[in-house]
Parts: structure tokens; C-alpha cells; sequence
């Protein structure tokens, strides 16, 4: 994955220095349209800091972000939150809203201060709802919800902003098994330009297109689940030893770790 100055989200040789330390070190990312890209490494390799790079929230120390071939810095921030949404770890809030009201505020980038939401508002909230299967909790308190109802929410919320790209950081934190799996299909099925940060290789092998493994802050390796997740990367990578099949009934690797 090479970046370019086409349609897109692009990272063009990032690096990113903070205090003197090397966190993202010359990393290029072009994910094709409409793929699933998984950031994978392990902590500290510089997933969410590469991830707040692409959202515009932190800027590289050198190398360029591009949106449609333009500069990021160059972008307004209103057109970026237009275009890009972003759905963190987790997600609180003190003030009781329900699932409906949490959606809407995906909205906030398409309207003007004070101005009342529009046929076009109410919309997106309802198509955001249905899609991540959520119309028939519109009106619950989110306080009541699951941590895997409360990240489902959160993709309805970054549904309703109506973008082309998704960015995901390490969603599946604190979820179980079923929501873990839920999740992930459902952001795989999206007809959205999708990157996230996972720890599970697994996971990664199961519903990403594309990934990009990060160590010490720099491009350890590049493309398909099958292509880099080997056993010789995941020793070099996260120092542990692991076996890798490829079962004839599936279209991804499986990973199965091994005792040190």
C-alpha cells in the first residue's frame, strides 16, 4: 500500500516526534477504497498516535496526510469531520442522553450553530440506527447499555457524520467474545474506507483486507492477513513464539500461540 496523491485518505512518510522520542517513524499508508485496514503491533508501537495523525487531531512532525490529494492541514476541520469519523477505545459520558440523541451528535459537523436539525439530519440518524441495529433502543438511556451496546452506538454516531473513511482505535477493547465478533462484521460490511487498531491477530487475520504492522513506530510489514502474519513476523514483532496454519476451508491464516 503506496501512497498517492488520489481520492482518500492518505499518509505520505509520516514521522512523528514528541519530547525528543521517535513515535511514528516514516510510515506510508494508502488503503484502497472500501477496504478494512488493520493497525496491528504491539503497545507502544505507535498505532493511535499514526491514527490521530490521519484524524487530524495530532500533526506529523514531517511527511503529509492528504484527503482527495489536498494537504489535511489544508483541509477545514468542518470538511474533515465531514469526510473522516473517528471511534475511540471508549466512550462516557456524565450527562443522561438516549441512543437517539448520542447518534445525532454525528450531525454536529453538517450544521450550523443553533440552527434546528433537518429532514437530512433526521435521516442519517435513522439510516445510522438501522444499520448498526439500533431503531428499536433509539429511546433507551445510554447509561443502561453493555460496553459492546455503548461501541455499537458509537459507530451509529459515526455513521450518522455520513463519512467515507472510518477510523477505529482498538474498538474491541473490554468486550466479549460475541461483541468482539459483532462488531468487527459489522464495520467489515460497511461500504466505508475503514482502519483500526487491534491487538488480536485473529481477529485481524478474520475481518481485515489489508494490514499494516507497526514496530517501534515504523512499518514493520504491509498487505494481506495470508502475505504478513507469519510465524517469523509475530517472533520479530511481539516476541513470542506462535503457529500459523492455513485451514483449506478458510480464507484467512489461524494463529495459535505457544508456550514460551
Amino acid at each position: 500500500m503506496t501512497a498517492h496523491t488520489g481520492p482518500g485518505l492518505r499518509a505520505d512518510r509520516i514521522t512523528r516526534t514528541t519530547a525528543g522520542h521517535l513515535i511514528i517513524d516514516g510510515v506510508t499508508l494508502a488503503p484502497p477504497p472500501g477496504a478494512t485496514v488493520g493497525l496491528l503491533g504491539p503497545n507502544g508501537s505507535g498505532k493511535s498516535t499514526l491514527l490521530r495523525i490521519l484524524a487530524g487531531v495530532l500533526a506529523p512532525t514531517s511527511g503529509v496526510v492528504t484527503l482527495d490529494g489536498a494537504p489535511l492541514r489544508d483541509v477545514g476541520r468542518r470538511t474533515v469531520a465531514r469526510r473522516v469519523a473517528v471511534v475511540d477505545q471508549d466512550a462516557t459520558t456524565q450527562v443522561e442522553l438516549s441512543v437517539e440523541e448520542v447518534v445525532r451528535l454525528g450531525r454536529i459537523p453538517h450544521r450550523r450553530a443553533w440552527s434546528a436539525p433537518t429532514a437530512r439530519d433526521d435521516e442519517a440518524v435513522r439510516e445510522a440506527l438501522a444499520r448498526t441495529g439500533l431503531s428499536d433502543r433509539a429511546a433507551q438511556s445510554w447509561h443502561t447499555l453493555s460496553g459492546g451496546e455503548r461501541q455499537r452506538v458509537q459507530i451509529a454516531r459515526a455513521l450518522a457524520q455520513t463519512p467515507r473513511e472510518l477510523l477505529l482505535d482498538e474498538p474491541t477493547n473490554h468486550l466479549d467474545i460475541h461483541h468482539q465478533l459483532d462488531l468487527l462484521a459489522l464495520v467489515s460490511d460497511l461500504p466505508l474506507t475503514s482502519v483500526i487498531a487491534l491487538h488480536d491477530l485473529n481477529l485481524a487475520a478474520m475481518f481485515c483486507d489489508h494490514v499494516l504492522v507497526l514496530h517501534e513506530g515504523a512499518a514493520h510489514a504491509s498487505g494481506t492477513p495470508s502475505e504478513v502474519i507469519t510465524e517469523e513476523l509475530i517472533a520479530k514483532v511481539y516476541g513470542v513464539r506462535a503457529k500459523v496454519t492455513h485451514p483449506p476451508t478458510e480464507t484467512h491464516p489461524t494463529i495459535r500461540f505457544l508456550h514460551p
